[in-house]
């Protein structure tokens, strides 16, 4: 259900660094929003080395944006971004200063996976009985 997409310079990080950062931001959505880890889209989009920028000079944040569905408490939106980020700083052995994640909801309706439209939030379980 949700996505997060996390931009980085191309080689930042090893494939293991990246298993475990996918891992553990669907076991932090999951445990959150009470939505099976299975449903959590973790992708890695690479740009070049001068692809990425801070005040105007090439640098090397971690950016990440996820898309969540509308209608989860304002608190548990910001507790979201917060562990992602704290977990991405963990993972990746950065400062958490180079570590951005914004959150991004949208109505579940404006949202399809496997054919279905999404369930608005509390309305999993059911949905899940529907597959």
């Amino acid at each position: 259900m949700p996505i997060y997409t996390c931009t980085i310079a191309e080689s930042t990080f090893s494939a293991e660094t990246k298993r475990a950062l996918a891992g553990e931001i669907a076991r932090i959505h999951s445990s959150i929003t009470h939505v099976p880890s299975a449903y959590v889209n973790v992708a890695f989009h690479e740009l070049a080395a001068d692809g990425l920028y801070t005040d105007g000079v090439p640098a090397s944040p971690v950016l990440v944006a996820g898309w969540v569905r509308e209608g989860h408490p304002a608190d548990d939106t910001t507790r979201l971004a917060t562990e992602v980020s704290t977990a991405v700083a963990k993972i990746c052995e950065i400062d958490v200063e180079r570590v951005l994640v914004v959150i991004q909801p949208s109505p579940a309706r404006f949202a399809v996976e496997g054919g279905r439209v999404l369930p608005e939030p509390g309305q999993e379980q059911a949905w899940l009985a529907e597959s």
